[in-house]
Formats: C-alpha cells, structure tokens, sequence
C-alpha cells in the first residue's frame, strides 16, 4: 500500500508540474515526450487521473492519523 501511495503521488506531482507548464508556457511536455494526442500520452493522462481519484478515495484514512 506504501509503494501505491507513492507511485501515485509521483503521478500527482508530474500532472501538476504538466499543468503548470501549460498554464505559464502553454506547453505540454507529456504531449512532447509521447506525441501529441499518442496512446502512450493518453495513458499518461489516465494514470494520472486515477491517481486522483485514489489519492481522493484514500485522503481521509491518511490525514486523521494527523488530526489526532
């Protein structure tokens, strides 16, 4: 579960650090890695969703260690 955590953080923080080249340079290094619109940047993006919704689904089990 440790090692799923991370992976997905890492995933998390490429998307955000993608996200953030598109939005200040309007440039898309997933899309300059893979190819633009590629099945491989495709399931770069879907990683990357998925990480989400596991971070979201998980969120609470690990921030009410911290609470207290």
């Amino acid at each position: 579960m440790q090692s799923l955590n991370i992976l997905t953080f890492i995933l998390l923080v490429i998307g955000g650090l993608n996200w953030g080249l598109v939005g200040a340079l309007n440039f898309d290094l997933v899309a300059a890695i893979f190819g633009d619109g590629t099945a491989l940047a495709r399931i770069v993006y879907g990683l990357v969703v998925l990480s989400a919704i596991y971070q979201i689904a998980t969120a609470r089990r690990q921030i009410e260690p911290l609470a207290g």
